[in-house]
């Protein structure tokens, strides 16, 4: 049973809020701000479901954004706010927005003039990496964080529901190769059900496929995570953190490769 569940962000530039990944985080919505524009369709997606529409503002333009982070930037230099991060997530696919590249290069200029210490964070979902213009914005930014809920084909189609049935979980494997050694590679792990199937990618057949995968990507890290707020899918369980720690520690112990969890 789905809930009815709409965008979390009305503004295109948002927070600060703390993030329990990435510290002080400002966010960066290149979706509208009254509608969501994603290249997957989440189960867990805490915006909600593509179905609800794209909205009537339309995606902010590269002149907007940057006008709308400066103007916020200089605001909390001035009145000596503290920032960690600048955080590309927001209410859809942040890669899908066509100056994503140029976008970029404008964030990066911004952050090293008003807080040359903080870092620059993009969430996405995988889908674009495949663009040689998206994937080399995305080589330039401190964390480069790639969504992999399933490197089991049909366990990754029914959790993420991508819009493109040509994205196959062998594609974007060999894909993220391409940011060995920089990548950091997300993992939301959940179960229960969704449209009358068991969703689980908890199980010891799921986990041994992630960490081959995990092994051929070599990301420099792995966050495992599960949900934290409601859900457009109401039948779904949240992995509690002693199970989390220990799926975590195995991977680690596998992979040789950094996990958090969080």
């Amino acid at each position: 049973m789905a809930q009815d569940q709409t965008v979390l962000f009305h503004s295109t530039i948002f927070g600060p809020i703390h993030s329990r990944r990435l510290g002080v985080s400002l966010g960066v919505n290149l979706s509208p701000n009254d509608g969501k524009v994603c290249s997957f369709d989440c189960i867990y997606c805490e915006a909600g479901y593509n179905s609800q529409g794209t909205g009537t503002t339309g995606l902010p333009t590269r002149q907007e954004v940057r006008k709308l982070l400066e103007e916020r930037l200089h605001t909390m230099s001035e009145n000596g706010e503290p920032l960690d991060v600048i955080t590309f997530s927001g209410n859809g696919e942040p890669t899908m927005h066509p100056d994503f590249p140029g976008i970029i290069d404008d964030v990066l200029e911004l952050c090293s003039r008003y807080y040359p210490s903080a870092k620059v964070s993009v969430l996405s979902n995988s889908t674009r990496i495949f663009n040689p213009g998206v994937a080399e914005a995305l080589k330039k930014v401190d964390n480069n964080i790639l969504k992999l809920d399933s490197a089991i084909e049909p366990t990754m189609r029914l959790i993420d529901q991508p819009v493109n049935k040509g994205f196959t979980v062998e594609k974007v494997v060999e894909a993220l190769k391409q940011f060995s050694g920089e990548a950091i590679i997300q993992t939301m792990m959940l179960r229960g059900e969704h449209n009358g199937k068991k969703v689980d990618n908890t199980t010891p057949q799921e986990i041994e496929a992630l960490v081959e995968a995990y092994k051929a990507i070599k990301p420099r890290e792995i966050m495992l995570y599960s949900l934290d707020r409601s859900t457009p899918e109401e039948r779904l369980v949240k992995v509690e953190r002693e199970e989390l720690d220990r799926i975590g520690k195995y991977i680690a112990d596998k992979t040789g490769i950094k996990v958090q969890v969080n």
